[in-house]
């Protein structure tokens, strides 16, 4: 058989992405070493000009190294870098998501094609593994509607769309039976799916009575998402200690720039709220965006303190091209860059912090062997390592005695 070789690049919903392709592959063996492989797809990100730069460079870099091999190119950079890539013929083919499951199909064509499709498309095919996983993802929805000023996601994937409750069960009853304990719900904004609201709780309490379910963690929520139903579940056994809820920023000056629907206060009080259930939380943060003043920023920051934060998804603001925010006087890019180091150090802080005051055993998902050490994540989305002289890959252990001996970057050890 010809050798496929997957690069992904981007978010959960991209790694799901890429399943689905492996999933739809029945003539063609899957590689992961680019050498071999007879055909390269990339799946890329269009989130910031850094995610399209990584995944063009990553095509120039290939097609130079193995002239010889097709690429082939997809996911949400097909609009902004797939046209260019294939117009200099330095991809073969490119496709977007509505085409994924016809991977077979570009891969036999001879000839070259660049296929956009739509957004309005859900897959069909039902993933039931994932390879070189201990855990799976699992996509719930598909686009956004929500309009914040500074977002391309919504022109890429499309409006809200949810997947059918039946076919989402199903395919963890597939992975459960298959040795899948750990689901992560996945989808460009998983707090729309169904009415936005309730829906999301509904389909939690369905999954955790699948057999062989353990654990249940969520992609990145809106405050306005969390209803009274999803507050119900909040000390449920099977659902992980951690939540992302996307803020953006900690100012309401800020927010209504952005074309935000959360406010700060109320941001601070779920954020409290979830903090005293004994929740680890994150959240996403733009710093550097039009409009961001001195003053702003200043007052950003003394909110910040506010927040019982353990986890950041810190960006410095990238202007993409037709929203409403490319429009706006961008600010200095040192400025930018000495905020960034300034909210990323407040994290940190408030990271070791708390990871200084668990005192529950750790429950950890095994996932893969490092310079030594078993790499897994507990129910805080905390990396754990752990040395052993038996093969714990794919593992559920229980630690009760931690040693904190250092930091790894942001990871304990």
């Amino acid at each position: 058989m010809k050798k496929v070789f997957f690069k992904t690049f981007g978010c959960r919903t991209n790694i799901f992405d890429t399943q689905v392709m492996i999933n739809s592959l029945k003539n063609f063996e899957v590689t992961d070493t680019l050498e071999e492989s007879d055909y390269i797809v990339v799946n890329s990100c269009t989130v910031t000009n850094s995610a399209d730069t990584n995944a063009r460079q990553f095509v120039h870099r290939v097609s130079r190294l193995y002239p010889d091999k097709k690429i082939l190119f997809t996911g949400c950079g097909i609009s902004t870098q797939g046209k260019r890539l294939f117009e200099k013929e330095q991809i073969f083919t490119g496709f977007g998501h509505s085409e994924k499951e016809k991977i077979e199909e570009f891969l036999k064509s001879p000839n070259r094609r660049f296929v956009v499709g739509d957004l309005n498309h859900l897959d069909s095919k039902i993933v039931d593994s994932f390879i070189g996983k201990s855990r799976a993802f699992i996509k719930i929805q598909e686009g956004c509607n929500f309009s914040c000023s500074y977002c391309i996601i919504p022109s890429v994937r499309g409006r809200s769309r949810s997947y059918d409750e039946n076919r989402i069960l199903e395919q963890i009853r597939r992975l459960a039976s298959n040795g899948f304990g750990e689901f992560i719900l996945t989808g460009t904004n998983i707090g729309s799916y169904g009415d936005g609201r309730n829906d999301l709780a509904r389909l939690l309490k369905k999954i955790s009575q699948i057999r062989g379910v353990r654990r249940i963690r969520l992609g990145s929520v809106e405050p306005s998402q969390i209803g009274e139903e999803f507050r119900e579940i909040l000390q449920e056994s099977w659902l992980g200690r951690y939540l992302h809820i996307a803020i953006q920023y900690s100012d309401n000056r800020m927010l209504k720039i952005m074309n935000r629907r959360n406010r700060v206060e109320r941001d601070i009080e779920l954020f409290h709220y979830l903090s005293n259930l004994g929740y680890a939380l994150g959240t996403d943060f733009i710093v550097g965006h039009p409009g961001e003043s001195e003053e702003i920023f200043n007052s950003a920051i003394a909110n910040l303190e506010k927040y019982p934060l353990t986890h950041i998804h810190l960006f410095r603001y990238s202007p993409r091209e037709g929203t409403t925010s490319s429009k706006m006087k961008p600010i200095n890019g040192a400025v930018a860059q000495k905020r960034y180091k300034i909210v990323d150090e407040i994290v940190k802080s408030k990271r070791r912090e708390f990871i200084k005051n668990i005192s529950q055993p750790l429950q950890v998902l095994i996932e893969t062997k490092e310079k030594g050490y078993y790499k897994g994540y507990d129910q805080y989305y905390l990396p754990i390592y752990i040395q052993s002289g038996e093969e714990i890959q794919g593992e559920w252990i229980e630690i009760e005695n931690r040693d904190c001996k250092r930091e790894v970057g942001d990871e304990k050890v």
